[in-house]
């Protein structure tokens, strides 16, 4: 969960691919939880609906804890207090580099591919943690 953009995404019905959906930009914790129950509520009263939310879980290269940890897990308690549904964690470390070569491949012009950039981390995110599954 960045702190001015949240990247979201979402997979086929059968769990299997993961694809960028969109960039929300926020306004603080407050109004990223909001903004992100709001999703979730529009998603999930879709014919498809929503089984599980990943968020991404920051940490520093070594796996301990970084300053966007304690950020991140306040934000999912919140969340959690806005839906049923299960919320996962998934390690989030260097998916923003992964997506920026990725889209630097298809799109040359550095402002495009920043407002693209939070999506297709969330994507990489969340296939990471279908492939686990």
């Amino acid at each position: 969960m960045g702190g001015r953009r949240i990247g979201l995404a979402i997979s086929d019905p059968s769990g299997t691919l993961a694809r960028p959906l969109s960039t929300l930009t926020v306004d603080g914790p407050d109004d990223a939880v909001a903004r992100v129950a709001a999703e979730i509520a529009r998603l999930a009263a879709e014919e498809d609906g929503l089984a599980t939310i990943v968020v991404g879980a920051p940490a520093r290269l070594d796996g301990t804890p970084s300053a966007q940890t304690a950020k991140v897990d306040a934000f999912v308690d919140a969340l959690r207090a806005r839906t049923t549904l299960p919320i996962m964690r998934e390690d989030e470390r260097l998916t923003s580099r992964e997506a920026e070569s990725r889209l630097a491949v298809r799109e040359r012009d550095w402002r495009k591919r920043k407002a693209l950039i939070d999506a297709a981390a969330a994507a990489i995110i969340l296939q990471d943690y279908l492939d686990r599954e």
